[in-house]
């Protein structure tokens, strides 16, 4: 089953019974729907498509160590890690309750090789070079400080080692840049400063050998190599 196949999995999952958040992540209910096009200007197709370059830095045989940073709900990423037997994953999460519903989705799957530890991206409790792969879904357009976010997930990966993921950045929608800042900011749901497509791809092309960053509407995806 191909990344974008496992993804679909994930909103055939999800379906009609999703929580708001799960729903505007998937895109998968009305309300959720509705919020992707209002706020991010996507539909299902283009959600599909930034999801997918996302996580396009996790092989589909892939045997090693990854660490998945922030977890969520784990929505999308339980139906991936059921495809990896072989891997030892690691989700942290700085939120209780957000890691407790993706701790609820391992169990039910079965997931034996994947563990949980709540903790904070700007500290994160591992040596240095410990994972193969380090994964960000949504998650640095929320962190508070985000030079020590981008400080960590590059020393706990290993040379070689593969950081891919997504985040909002902002110029690409102006739509979406008016909601972020006078609803998401003040509600302390996301946390300025946020990386331009520009800025993103400076930082990411100085402190990795090599990176692939790319835009779907505000959303930046990357995939990099250390």
């Amino acid at each position: 089953m191909s990344r974008k196949e496992q993804i679909k999995s994930a909103y055939r999952l999800t379906g009609g019974h999703a929580g708001f958040y799960d729903g505007m992540i998937t895109c998968s209910t009305p309300v959720g729907k509705a919020i992707c096009r209002l706020v991010w200007n996507m539909d299902s197709g283009k959600n599909l498509e930034y999801l997918t370059r996302a996580l396009s830095g996790v092989p589909e045989d892939f045997g090693g160590r990854l660490l998945e940073v922030p977890v969520g709900t784990g929505v999308l990423t339980m139906p991936v890690y059921r495809t990896l037997p072989q891997a030892e994953i690691t989700c942290l999460d700085y939120s209780a309750d957000m890691m407790a519903r993706a701790e609820q989705r391992a169990r039910a799957a079965g997931l034996a090789n994947v563990t949980f530890r709540q903790g904070d991206v700007g500290a994160l409790p591992f040596a240095d070079e410990s994972f193969d792969i380090v994964l960000s879904l949504n998650g640095f357009h929320a962190f508070p400080d985000k030079e020590a976010a981008f400080r960590e997930t590059c020393r706990v990966l290993k040379p070689g080692g593969t950081f891919c993921g997504c985040c909002y950045i902002e110029g690409e929608v102006r739509r979406t840049d008016w909601f972020i800042r006078r609803l998401y900011v003040p509600k302390g749901y996301f946390t300025p400063p946020f990386e331009t497509l520009r800025s993103l791809r400076t930082r990411l092309e100085g402190q990795y050998s090599a990176a692939q960053v790319s835009a779907v509407e505000g959303m930046g995806c990357f995939v990099c190599r250390k």
